[in-house]
């Protein structure tokens, strides 16, 4: 969720270099939590083979849920209530107070999830289609939501008081899909220096924030005994000249992260992997999480978890989520698009991760809806890509009427088209039709937005794979009666041997071999559907 300038990538980029070049740079104190063949190297991690069950499953749902959620206002509450203007901070100081008297800490206090059921949740994300689960560990306000060894502010001493991760972990294992953790961490030390700040007028005006608190100011408060700076990770460090930007803040800190700082975040995220063994950790960092700071801390991380894999199952059946990487990277990782997608058919597997709302959920917000989803899904699949959907979750525990009929929709396509999409591979090339000269690449992340705002025609197509199969999805419904698959210039051998059908459909269907393309009558009448799915066999 971070942009990088010229200078921060420059400077990344010479340390994964130095880290290449002279293996392992990890400090005494950082060492591969378990052993194997996977050593904490580019050059070790490099003969990562990405497991089948990701290749297979496409389709995963995340719950990005938090104490973040407790105020029911959207994205980065636990930041934006302490810069003054902003809707949050207005919000903040009308229902709470004022945040050097009720700060974020005191939000995670009201936070108490009681209507959570993950058992409920995890029923609903299957039925929608999920192959995988992802539950966000920690996010960007360093709360985490586990029996956490090393972070005293976690969901089980206080808030909800609620083992959030066992009881995801759990539901996922019951429900029969691969468990994932999502993990955001890293960045509390840069993210929460405005909590540092004070207000510039009003009545407020010099009284600084609670993020200059310590553990001696809570005593007779409910906090009593939990120091405010294992939360806001601030320790009187510098403030950003950049602190109130939202892009630049996370790459200038005041200060550069102490080792203390840096130390804890490994423990965290060992403590959260060896205890609740995820097939899959999601990193929201550029490379690998504290990579500018430290590379040893990420490359330990990485072998450490493909090890554990390997001792677990055998083989290595772990999946690791980043971003920014470099191709050599991909190698060792898969890549991670925000909201975007592939310009073009990658011949290595990566992700897409999205939202239908707000990534915390906000109350009132319109809902990207099932056929947006859909298509998404359809077009990241036959680029080689997996789509990851947050689904937002509601303070209590629950998710809204909306998101239930959002997911129903997902769950009724796939159900009659699951066959073009789990399991698949691309073909030589992902699609055609409009929507392939119109779509343009944003050229400051590198990669396409993954929401379409043009609407697709049925001259849109998809193309998968599965062994002898060759799907060709329609991303809209045609308005006459047959489709015309341009992609398909000639049929092999004799045309007798080649069997189309429609997908939801018992119809025969027929088909003839113009110059323009292939061309395939429809059944009179066709079930209405968000994309129509062609399987032909025999061509490949």
């Amino acid at each position: 969720m971070k942009k990088l300038s010229r200078a921060v990538f420059l400077r990344i980029l010479t340390i994964s270099l130095f880290a290449h070049m002279m293996g392992s740079m990890a400090s005494a104190q950082i060492k591969t939590f378990s052993s194997g063949p996977f050593e904490p190297t580019i050059t070790s991690l490099s003969n990562y083979q990405v497991p089948e069950w990701f290749r297979d499953a496409k389709f995963g749902i995340w719950a990005h849920w938090g104490p973040q959620c407790e105020p029911e206002a959207g994205d980065w509450y636990a930041r934006n209530m302490y810069i003054q203007g902003s809707k949050q901070y207005d919000l903040h100081l009308k229902r709470y107070g004022h945040p050097s008297k009720f700060g974020f800490k005191d939000v995670i206090h009201l936070w108490k999830a009681e209507h959570f059921d993950p058992g409920q949740l995890m029923a609903l994300y299957k039925n929608a289609g999920a192959k995988y689960f992802v539950a966000l560990a920690n996010h960007h306000d360093n709360f985490d939501l586990w029996d956490s060894k090393y972070q005293p502010w976690n969901a089980v001493n206080m808030g909800p008081q609620k083992n959030l991760i066992g009881k995801w972990a759990e539901a996922a294992k019951k429900a029969g899909l691969r468990f994932g953790v999502s993990v955001h961490a890293s960045s509390a030390w840069s993210w929460y220096e405005v909590t540092q700040l004070k207000d510039t007028s009003g009545a407020f005006k010099g009284v600084s924030y609670d993020g200059v608190m310590s553990k001696a100011d809570g005593k007779g408060l409910w906090w009593e005994g939990y120091d405010p700076q294992d939360l806001y990770a601030q320790y009187g460090h510098k403030i950003s000249k950049d602190v109130l930007n939202r892009r630049l803040a996370w790459q200038n800190p005041g200060d550069l992260p102490s080792a203390a700082y840096l130390h804890k975040f490994y423990d965290r995220v060992k403590d959260l992997v060896s205890r609740y063994e995820p097939d899959l950790v999601y990193f929201d960092d550029s490379h690998l999480p504290l990579y500018e700071n430290d590379p040893s801390i990420g490359l330990n991380l990485a072998a450490g978890l493909y090890n554990k894999s390997i001792a677990k199952y055998g083989r290595n059946e772990a999946v690791i989520n980043t971003k920014s990487l470099t191709d050599t990277e991909k190698k060792c990782f898969i890549n991670d698009l925000e909201v975007g997608t592939e310009r073009q058919l990658s011949n290595i597997p990566w992700q897409s991760d999205a939202c239908i709302g707000a990534w915390h959920y906000k109350k009132d917000i319109e809902y990207k809806n099932a056929e947006s989803v859909i298509h998404a899904l359809i077009d990241v699949v036959s680029k080689n890509g997996n789509l990851l959907l947050s689904i937002p979750i509601r303070a209590d525990g629950t998710i809204d009427d909306k998101e239930k009929e959002i997911l129903k929709g997902i769950g009724a396509w796939l159900a009659i088209n699951g066959e073009a999409i789990y399991g698949t591979r691309p073909w030589v090339r992902y699609g055609e039709g409009p929507s392939i000269a119109d779509h343009v690449p944003d050229n400051a992340k590198g990669h396409m937005p993954l929401y379409r705002k043009a609407p697709y025609v049925a001259q849109d197509f998809r193309f998968t794979t599965k062994g002898k199969s060759l799907y060709a999805i329609a991303m809209a419904r045609p308005s006459s009666g047959k489709l015309l698959i341009r992609s398909i210039t000639a049929l092999p051998g004799s045309a007798s041997a080649i069997r189309i059908s429609l997908l939801g459909s018992d119809k025969k269907l027929s088909f003839q071999q113009t110059a323009e393309g292939l061309e395939v009558m429809l059944p009179a009448a066709i079930p209405d559907q968000i994309a129509y799915t062609l399987r032909i066999d025999g061509y490949l």
